[in-house]
C-alpha cells in the first residue's frame, strides 16, 4: 500500500476552528509568481532600454547616396539621358537605377508582396503570424523557403545591419523595423527595398534587374516576368536558366510558386497564371524564337556595361574614349556610381558613314586597317572610327597613344602646317622656289651629323607654294622648312591642334614624327574655322543626380587671321580640284591634303568643308608593312584614303548645306620667300621653267624677312549647327594611283 508523501509544514495552516489544512496552490506557487513578475519587469525595462538605444536608419535625404549607374548618350539625345536611350552605361559592382513608386508596376509590387510578405500593408513592421506561418511552411517543405522576416525587416537588414545570425541582431532588426514604419510610409519602404535589393547578374534594384534579365524597362514587366524577379529575391544566383538544367528547374519552380501565390491572393486569375506558366524558360528550346526568349542571355563583361548602341559601326571605341575622359575628369567613384548623365557629341549617322566608308573600301581579307575622325565647326567630334572589333582589339586607331596604340607618321599632310606658318609670317602663297627632283640642304638646323639633308621629290624647274601644295613637291617644302625653322612650324602645328609630343626636326615637314588621326583632324579644322583653333570635345554636358550641371565647350584660340586661313585653304582647294587629292572631290567646296610615308607604309587624306573636317589614315597597325599591292595598286594618300574621305563626306553632308569658303581678298598678298625667284601669277600650274633636276641650297646668309601675324580677336559670329546625318555612304570602287603624290621620309631620329 502506497504511503502519501508528507506535506511540508510551510504549506500547512491552522483554521479558526483549530483544524490543520493545506494551503492553496496560489500560496504554494507564490515564489514562482514573484520570480516571473520580476523577470517580466526586468525584461520590459530591458526592452525599453533597447528601444532607446537602437537608432533608426539614417534619413535617405541626408544619407550617402546609393551607387547608381551612369549613362552616356549620343548627340541625338539632348535631355533625359537614361537606360532606354543611352549609348553606353557605366557602373562598378552595382548596376543600379533608382525608380519611384509610381514607376514600379502594380504587378511587380503584387508579386513581391505575395512572395515575401503577404501582410505587408497590414502589419507594423514585424509579423508574428507570418513568423508562425513561415515556420509551418518550412517544416512541411512546401514552396519557397521562408524566414518569417517582413519586407521592412529585410530592408533594414540589407541596408543597415550585418547578416550574422544572432539574437542581438534579430532584436535590432525587429526594433528598427517597427520604428522605421512609424516614421515613413509603406510605399516608401517598398520603394527603397526594390531599389536596393540584389537580383543577380550584377543588377541592384528592379530597374537594373528588368534591363539585365529582359532588356526592357521596369514599367513594361508582365506577370510572368514579375513573378520571376520576385522569385530571385531569396537566392538571386541560383535560378539563371542559362547556368544549366539544375538552375533552369529552380527558376521554373520559383516562378510557379510566386504565380500560384499571386493567384491565391487574387492578383491573377487561374487563366492568367496558366498562360504565364506555359511560357518556356529554356534557352535551348528550339520552338522559341531566339530573338524573343523569355530571358535574355547574360551580358558580356565590359567596362562599358551593357551592349553599346551603334556597336555595329564601331561606336564602342568612342564610348571607351569618353569613359577614360570621364574618369580623368571626375574620378572612378562618380563615373561608376555617381548616376551621371553624360551628353556626348557623337552623331550616329556620321559614325555609320565613317564605318561604312572604311569597311566598304577596304573590304578584302588581308587589307590594311583604316581609321577616320570627323570634327564639325563647333569643335565637336562627330565620328570616331577607331576599329572594327572592339571585343578582341580595344586599341583605338583614331587616338594614337591615348587609345592604347601609337601614333603614325603623317606624311605630307604635315606640309600644311609649314604653309600656315609661312602665311602667318607674311609670305605670299605665290612665292616661287626651285623644285628640283632632289636637293641637298646644308642649313645646320636640318642636319643630323651629315654634311647635307638630302630630299627627293620634285618635277624640276621652279614652283609656287600653291603648286608645291597641289602636287605635294617635297623639295620645295624642304627648302621652306629650312627657311622658316622647324621650331616655328612645330609651334604652329601645336597652336592649330596637334597635341603629339614631337621634336623640331626639319623632317617633320615630310611626315617625320608620330601623330594621331584625331590630332590631324583637329589641326585642319582650324582652317575650316577661319583660323580659329578649337580644342576638340567629346562631351557637351554632364548632369549629376543633385541637379548640378557642367557644360563643356571647345577652348578657342585665334591662330591665323581669316585672310591668312583663306590663303592656306585656297592652296589646299587646288589639291582636291586637280592635284594629288583629286579622288577626294565630291562635288562641293572642299580642301585637303594627301600624305604618304616612306615605302608606302602609311596613307593619309585630311580635308574639310566649311562645316566639317575629316582625317583618314590607313595602314597595318602592328607593323610597318609597305602597302605596295592593295587591290592591285600601290597605296598613296590620293588613292584609298582620298576615296574613303569622299565616301564619308558624300554621306555625312547629304542632308545639310556644307557651306562655301570665303573669297580671297588678295591672293598675291605677302612677301616673297626668295628675291631671286619672286612670285608667279601661275599659282596652281606646272613649273615655271625647265631647270636642273639637282640643286644644292647653301645655308642662308641672312634670315628671311618676317612679318609677325596680326592679333585678331576671336570671332563673334555664332557657330552654325550641324544636323545629324542618316544617309548611308556611297561605296567607292578602287581607283588608280594618282601621279605626283608626296612621299615623306622617315625622321632621322
Amino acid at each position: 500500500m502506497r504511503r502519501r508523501k508528507p506535506v511540508p509544514v510551510h504549506n500547512l495552516k491552522v483554521s479558526r476552528k483549530g483544524k490543520v489544512k493545506r494551503r492553496s496552490v496560489l500560496w504554494r506557487m507564490r515564489r514562482a509568481f514573484y520570480l516571473s513578475a520580476l523577470a517580466i519587469t526586468v525584461g520590459a525595462a530591458g526592452l525599453v532600454w533597447v528601444l532607446g538605444q537602437v537608432e533608426l536608419p539614417v534619413d535617405p535625404k541626408v544619407a550617402e547616396p546609393l551607387n547608381q549607374t551612369s549613362f552616356v548618350c549620343a548627340a541625338d539625345v539632348q535631355v533625359n539621358c537614361n537606360t532606354s536611350n543611352a549609348l553606353a552605361q557605366l557602373h562598378g559592382t552595382e548596376d543600379r537605377v533608382l525608380v519611384t513608386y509610381e514607376q514600379i508596376p502594380a504587378i511587380l509590387r503584387e508579386a513581391v508582396v505575395s512572395a515575401e510578405d503577404k501582410d505587408f500593408f497590414r502589419h507594423g513592421g514585424v509579423d508574428p503570424a507570418g513568423i508562425a506561418r513561415a515556420a509551418v511552411s518550412d517544416l512541411r517543405g512546401s514552396g519557397v523557403r521562408q524566414g518569417g522576416s517582413t519586407i521592412t525587416q529585410q530592408y533594414v537588414k540589407q541596408e543597415y545591419l550585418s547578416s550574422e545570425q544572432t539574437a542581438t541582431r534579430k532584436i535590432k532588426e525587429a526594433v528598427m523595423a517597427i520604428k522605421l514604419e512609424q516614421q515613413i510610409s509603406k510605399k516608401e519602404i517598398l520603394t527603397r527595398y526594390l531599389n536596393t535589393v540584389y537580383f543577380g547578374r550584377g543588377a541592384y534594384g528592379v530597374q537594373a534587374a528588368s534591363r539585365v534579365w529582359f532588356k526592357h524597362d521596369v514599367e513594361a514587366l508582365n506577370g510572368g516576368e514579375a513573378a520571376f524577379l520576385a522569385g530571385l529575391l531569396r537566392n538571386p544566383n541560383g535560378a539563371d536558366p542559362y547556368r544549366g538544367p539544375k538552375s533552369l528547374k529552380e527558376a521554373e519552380r520559383r516562378r510557379s510558386v510566386v504565380l500560384k501565390a499571386m493567384t491565391t491572393e487574387g492578383y491573377l486569375t487561374d487563366k492568367e497564371m496558366r498562360l504565364f506558366l506555359n511560357v518556356s524558360m529554356d534557352p535551348l528550346d528550339t520552338a522559341v524564337d531566339p530573338t524573343n526568349r523569355f530571358i535574355e542571355p547574360p551580358p558580356k563583361a565590359s567596362t562599358l556595361g551593357e551592349e553599346v548602341k551603334g556597336r555595329e559601326w564601331g561606336s564602342e571605341y568612342f564610348a571607351e574614349y569618353v569613359r577614360q575622359w570621364l574618369v580623368k575628369e571626375f574620378g572612378s567613384d562618380d563615373v561608376y556610381g555617381g548616376g551621371l548623365k553624360v551628353y556626348t557629341t557623337l552623331d550616329l549617322g556620321m559614325q555609320k558613314a565613317a564605318y561604312d566608308a572604311v569597311t566598304t573600301t577596304l573590304d578584302r581579307d588581308g587589307d590594311p586597317s583604316g581609321s577616320l575622325v570627323a570634327i564639325d565647326d563647333l569643335g565637336q567630334v562627330k565620328a570616331m572610327m577607331g576599329g572594327t572589333d572592339f571585343e578582341h582589339n580595344k586599341v583605338n586607331l583614331a587616338t594614337g597613344k591615348a587609345g592604347g596604340g601609337s601614333g603614325r607618321q603623317p606624311g605630307s599632310t604635315f606640309k600644311m602646317f609649314a604653309l600656315a606658318e609661312a602665311v602667318r609670317e607674311g609670305y605670299s602663297v605665290q612665292s616661287v622656289l626651285p623644285s628640283p627632283s632632289k636637293i641637298e640642304i646644308a642649313d645646320p638646323t636640318c642636319l643630323d651629323g651629315e654634311a647635307t639633308w638630302k630630299v627627293r621629290g620634285g618635277p624640276g624647274g621652279t614652283s609656287s607654294l600653291v603648286t608645291a601644295t597641289k602636287k605635294s613637291i617635297n623639295t620645295v617644302y624642304a627648302q621652306l622648312m629650312a627657311r622658316l625653322g622647324p621650331d616655328k612650324v612645330l609651334q604652329t602645328a601645336h597652336d592649330m591642334g596637334v597635341t603629339a609630343d614631337l621634336q623640331p626636326y626639319c623632317s617633320l615637314v615630310l611626315g617625320g614624327g608620330e601623330v594621331s588621326v584625331l590630332d590631324m583632324a583637329a589641326g585642319y579644322s582650324t582652317l575650316a574655322n577661319n583660323g580659329m583653333a578649337k580644342t576638340p570635345i567629346v562631351v557637351t554636358r554632364v548632369e549629376f543626380p543633385d541637379g548640378t550641371v557642367r557644360n563643356y565647350q571647345p577652348t578657342p584660340k585665334q591662330v591665323l587671321t581669316p585672310d591668312q586661313s583663306g590663303l592656306v585653304t585656297y592652296a589646299l582647294q587646288q589639291v582636291v580640284a586637280g592635284g594629288t587629292g583629286a579622288d577626294a572631290n565630291f562635288g562641293r567646296p572642299a580642301a585637303g591634303k594627301t600624305g604618304t610615308t616612306q615605302s608606302n607604309v602609311d596613307g593619309w587624306f585630311v580635308g574639310y568643308t566649311p562645316k566639317l573636317t575629316a582625317a583618314v589614315w590607313m595602314g597595318y597597325p602592328r607593323s610597318s608593312k609597305p602597302m605596295n599591292d592593295v587591290h592591285g595598286i600601290k597605296v598613296q594618300g590620293g588613292t584609298f584614303p582620298a576615296k574613303i574621305w569622299k565616301a564619308f563626306m558624300t554621306a555625312a553632308t547629304a542632308n545639310f548645306d556644307s557651306g562655301t569658303f570665303p573669297e580671297i581678298a588678295d591672293l598675291a598678298a605677302g612677301q616673297t620667300l626668295d628675291v631671286n625667284y619672286g612670285k608667279t601669277g601661275v599659282v596652281a600650274g606646272g613649273s615655271s621653267y625647265n631647270g636642273t633636276t639637282t640643286s644644292t641650297v647653301p645655308p642662308p646668309t641672312t634670315p628671311p624677312s618676317t612679318v609677325p601675324p596680326s592679333s585678331v580677336p576671336p570671332s563673334t559670329v555664332p557657330p552654325s549647327t550641324l544636323p545629324p546625318s542618316t544617309v548611308p555612304p556611297t561605296t567607292m570602287p578602287p581607283g588608280t594611283t594618282v601621279p605626283g603624290g608626296g612621299a615623306g621620309k622617315n625622321p632621322k631620329r
